[in-house]
């Protein structure tokens, strides 16, 4: 989630500046997009793994496991996605994934994908481009450290075509957009290489992953990042958008449905014929969010060839007092922004 909005969050950092230098032309121009077998989707953030992480990429302490029950509980009401942020995966940079970590998250993962036959799962490396205050490729881990994280998860979910490669939470402040793309290449490159070649991968842009900037900031570099199992109808671009006045996903009141942002990106979407998900949008249980969020909800609904899918933030193990929280009540029952607001736009 966006710098101000999240508790503390995961593993990779560098604070750079951010530039807007001249970007290269799409290499493709259709009026529509090529029609995406994973349907739409709709579903929920189960935050919790993420908890220990700031958005420089420095962490302290541990996350905390997401209910498992949750899960059942969404998609028994129509949710049929799930991202689950993660962090610690690798005790040191460029190491070998932690049996003990990778164990307790895997299981939160095969509870997600048993709560129904249709439901995928992302799974997100919610690292902000960073390690330790220093970006991915760009002076941090390498592209091959990155690289070999990817290789190693994907080892693990080769033969699962319902997960889906959330390949890095909310870059921000990068020096270099092209740079940046060649970091995302080597991740993509690197999952395939190993055999999971039927998967869907969100790719990341910039500013936070910003729905409103990626037309014109990350999105041209992008575009030309390539599948080495052809096509592209499965890279996905991983964007987000909050509600409240600043953007931030802070606050409890909304301001906006973002119908103007999300026009301009299905329009960038369908003219270079690529698809986006929508992974973390939300607001808290207010008339003004739950009004505004059912709008943009719908609109994502209604604009599905393009966008093809969202994931409300956030249940798991946030409590029902924090600001944008979905989880559900000790009694069972639902927040109002779920069900006024997100309940009636789920697939």
């Amino acid at each position: 989630m966006f710098a101000s909005h999240c508790e503390l969050e995961l593993d990779l950092g560098l604070i750079s500046i951010h530039l807007k230098p001249d970007f290269p032309a799409s290499s493709s121009a259709t009026s529509s997009a090529s029609s995406s077998s994973l349907g739409f989707r709709g579903g929920v953030n189960t935050a919790g793994y993420d908890f220990s992480v700031y958005t420089d990429g420095s962490f302290s302490g541990t996350g905390v496991t997401p209910p498992s029950s949750q899960y059942a509980h969404f998609a028994n009401q129509g949710a049929n996605v799930f991202r689950i942020p993660w962090q610690l995966m690798t005790p040191t940079v460029g190491g070998t994934i932690d049996s003990t970590f990778f164990a307790e998250y895997d299981a939160t993962v095969q509870a997600a994908l048993a709560s129904g036959d249709d439901v995928y799962v992302i799974l997100d490396l919610h690292n902000y481009a960073r390690w330790n205050g220093a970006v991915v490729g760009q002076g941090g881990p390498t592209n091959d450290e990155f690289a070999s994280l990817w290789s190693q998860l994907a080892t693990k979910y080769a033969s699962n075509d319902r997960i889906i490669f959330g390949l890095m939470n909310e870059p921000h402040d990068l020096s270099s957009l092209s740079d940046w793309a060649d970091s995302v290449q080597a991740a993509v490159t690197a999952i395939r290489q190993v055999g999971a070649t039927s998967q869907y991968m969100l790719l990341p842009g910039s500013s936070y992953s910003s729905a409103g900037t990626l037309p014109t900031e990350a999105g041209p570099y992008l575009l030309d990042v390539t599948d080495p199992s052809g096509g592209s109808d499965k890279l996905l671009f991983d964007v987000h958008k909050y509600l409240d006045s600043d953007g931030s996903g802070t606050s409890t009141e909304c301001v906006t449905d973002n119908v103007d942002v999300l026009t301009t990106l299905v329009a960038w979407l369908k003219t270079n014929s690529r698809q986006a998900f929508l992974s973390e949008t939300g607001g808290g249980s207010t008339a003004s969010c739950e009004s505004y969020l059912k709008s943009e909800l719908a609109y994502v609904k209604s604009n599905s060839d393009y966008i093809v899918g969202f994931t409300a933030w956030a249940a798991g193990a946030f409590d029902t007092t924090y600001a944008l929280t979905i989880t559900p009540n000790s009694d069972g029952s639902d927040q109002a922004i779920w069900t006024d607001a997100i309940l009636p736009n789920l697939p």
